[in-house]
C-alpha cells in the first residue's frame, strides 16, 4: 500500500534499483510509493552507495520497537503548539533532515538543522536540542559549531544568559551569499590553471569554460539572493498578491 511502511521485498526492490543506477524517481514509480519516501529510506540508511535491504530492514524495525516502549519525552522538549499533529510534525521533520543531508550534510548536523528550522522560535538552546532530537549533548555541540562555522547558524545570549542557537531570516541570505562565494572561488582556481597549463591546450580551454561556466552561476546566485532577500522578511498575509 502506498500509504503504509516499506515491506522488506520492496526494500529489496530498492537495493536493486540502486545497483542498477536507477533514480529515486523512477524505483518510487516501480513500488507505486512518493519519491520523498524512497529517498527518505536510502537516506537514513546508508545512502545509495551503502544501502542494504536487509539491514535497512531490521533497523526500521528497532526504530518502530523503540518508540511503542518509549518514555515519556523529555520534559525539557517542547509540546506541540498550534494543535499539531506529533506525528505528522516528525515525519516531516525526517523528510526536512533527508534533504540537507543530500546537500552534503552529516545526519546528526542535518537533524539539528531542520530541527531549528521547524521550531516556531526559531532558536533552541543545546539542551533543548538535545531533548528534541533525544540526543547527547555532546552530538548537538559537535553539530552546532558545524553549522555556525558553515554560516547556517548563529548564536546569541537569552536573557538568562543561556547560549542559543538561531535561524533567523538573515542565515538563509548569509548561507546562500556565502556559498556564492565559494563557488566563485572555484572558478578563480581553475582560472588560474589556464596559465600553467598552456593557453590554447585541451586542458587549459576546459578550465577556462568551468571559470566561465561558474563566474555565470555565482554571479547569478548573487544577483538573485539580493533581489529576493525581501521574501525573507514577509510576514504572513502582507505579500503583494493581498494588496488591493
Amino acid at each position: 500500500m502506498p500509504g503504509g511502511r516499506l515491506t522488506q521485498q520492496e526494500r529489496q526492490q530498492i537495493a536493486l534499483g540502486l545497483a542498477d543506477g536507477l533514480a529515486y524517481a523512477e524505483i518510487a514509480r516501480r513500488l507505486d510509493r512518493p519519491t520523498s519516501t524512497i529517498t527518505r529510506e536510502v537516506m537514513r540508511n546508508g545512502g545509495p552507495t551503502t544501502y542494504r535491504a536487509d539491514l535497512a530492514h531490521r533497523a526500521t524495525e528497532r526504530r518502530a520497537h523503540r518508540r511503542r516502549r518509549a518514555a515519556p519525552r523529555d520534559p525539557g522538549s517542547p509540546a506541540q503548539a498550534h494543535g499539531r499533529d506529533a506525528e505528522a510534525v516528525r515525519e516531516y521533520e525526517e523528510t526536512f533532515t533527508t534533504v540537507f543531508m543530500q546537500s552534503g550534510l552529516p545526519r546528526m548536523t542535518a537533524r539539528v538543522l531542520a530541527g531549528l528550522y521547524t521550531t516556531d522560535a526559531g532558536s533552541l538552546t543545546a539542551s533543548e536540542l538535545a531533548g528534541r532530537l533525544q540526543v547527547s549533548p555532546a552530538s548537538v555541540s559537535k553539530a552546532v559549531t558545524f553549522l555556525e562555522g558553515q554560516g547556517l547558524i548563529r548564536r546569541e545570549r537569552d536573557e538568562r544568559r543561556r547560549e542559543r542557537y538561531v535561524v533567523d531570516d538573515d542565515v538563509m541570505y548569509q548561507s546562500t551569499m556565502a556559498g556564492a562565494r565559494s563557488t566563485a572561488h572555484l572558478g578563480e582556481v581553475a582560472r588560474q590553471g589556464v596559465g600553467i597549463l598552456g593557453p590554447g591546450t585541451p586542458a587549459a580551454a576546459r578550465l577556462e569554460n568551468i571559470a566561465r561556466f561558474v563566474d555565470f552561476v555565482s554571479e547569478s546566485i548573487a544577483r538573485a539572493a539580493d533581489q529576493a532577500r525581501e521574501v525573507l522578511h514577509t510576514k504572513p498575509g502582507t505579500t503583494s498578491d493581498s494588496a488591493d
